[in-house]
């Protein structure tokens, strides 16, 4: 492995991880006070985070304001930040709240299932036989999370299935509605991330103007702090960056530390305890997701063994 492969690797796992520990953030955040809710993590996170990328990439020679010369990008972005964002964040952040980072972060690793259905769907692109496979795996993993291999018991509530599974499929929007525009890189990364980020939480609080009275204390404004930028400007940056170095499914095989540090961080500051079934359920969702994302090659011509 190349010097440069070797630091586009760290660098996704850095992002990975760093994406993990926000939802640590998070819970510690909804422990301190009843008054702190998802929708105002969201909001403010959204807001504030956009804001700070679009002034990067201004003085980074993107011109972010040259969205708005075409109705149609602009459109698009606000498309990502609404219908990829927030659900991806607002419901990720919804199920912590109800749940814990744990679980929530394994049921969102479920999106690109939910990105092989909707190629199938709308774009007739069959899924090869290792996506089936895959999707039965990971299925079943959430079910034994769920019912702890009990059909009449739900170990998990059903709130935090729903939001878990709102997160999963924001994961799905959240990739495919910008591909286009990025893959033919029409206008760069960080604008897009910008100003969906902006244009998402300028949404939610038009949608939900109230704000809740949040306690003016230290472990607050860390918390906050810890999800604004170790969970959201840190890793994005990171993760975009890896890109020059690493390819696609590198950087998803990566992507498992993303649960694994939101695991491990459960257990350890939150003393989070784990069954069997839960340990279980969590190892066939991952090793369903990386099974995806690997390639076998067959022939020197590119072809592959589905």
């Amino acid at each position: 492995m190349t010097n440069k492969k070797v630091l586009g690797t760290v660098m996704v796992i850095v992002a990975c991880t760093f994406w993990g520990i926000s939802g640590l953030f998070a819970k510690a955040l909804f422990n301190v006070s009843t008054s702190i809710t998802s929708m105002w993590v969201t909001q403010t996170r959204m807001i504030s985070a956009g804001v700070i990328l679009l002034i990067i990439s201004q003085f980074k020679g993107d011109h972010p304001l040259q969205i708005f010369r075409n109705l149609h990008d602009a459109w698009v972005i606000f498309a990502y930040g609404f219908f990829g964002l927030v659900p991806v964040q607002y419901g990720y952040f919804m199920a912590v709240q109800y749940g814990n980072a744990s679980i929530s972060t394994v049921l969102q690793f479920l999106g690109p299932f939910f990105t092989i259905a909707y190629l199938a769907a709308f774009r007739h692109i069959p899924p090869r036989r290792i996506e089936i496979i895959s999707a039965i795996i990971a299925f079943s993993g959430v079910f034994i999370i769920a019912t702890h291999g009990k059909v009449d018991h739900l170990a998990v509530t059903p709130l935090v299935l729903f939001w878990g599974m709102i997160a999963a499929i924001g994961v799905a929007t959240n990739t495919l509605i910008p591909q286009q525009m990025l893959r033919t890189n029409r206008v760069p990364s960080l604008v897009v991330t910008g100003w969906g980020l902006l244009f998402a939480g300028l949404a939610l609080l038009a949608m939900h103007p109230a704000q809740p009275h949040i306690p003016n204390l230290p472990i607050v404004w860390t918390c906050w702090l810890g999800i604004l930028v170790i969970g959201t400007l840190i890793p994005f940056q990171l993760a975009n960056n890896s890109l020059k170095y690493i390819d696609a499914t590198t950087f998803s095989l990566m992507d498992a530390f993303e649960p694994l540090s939101a695991t491990i961080g459960s257990v350890l500051i939150f003393h989070l305890h784990m069954t069997g079934a839960d340990v279980l359920g969590s190892v066939l969702v991952i090793v369903a997701v990386l099974a995806i994302n690997i390639r076998i090659p067959l022939h020197h011509d590119g072809g592959e063994i589905a």
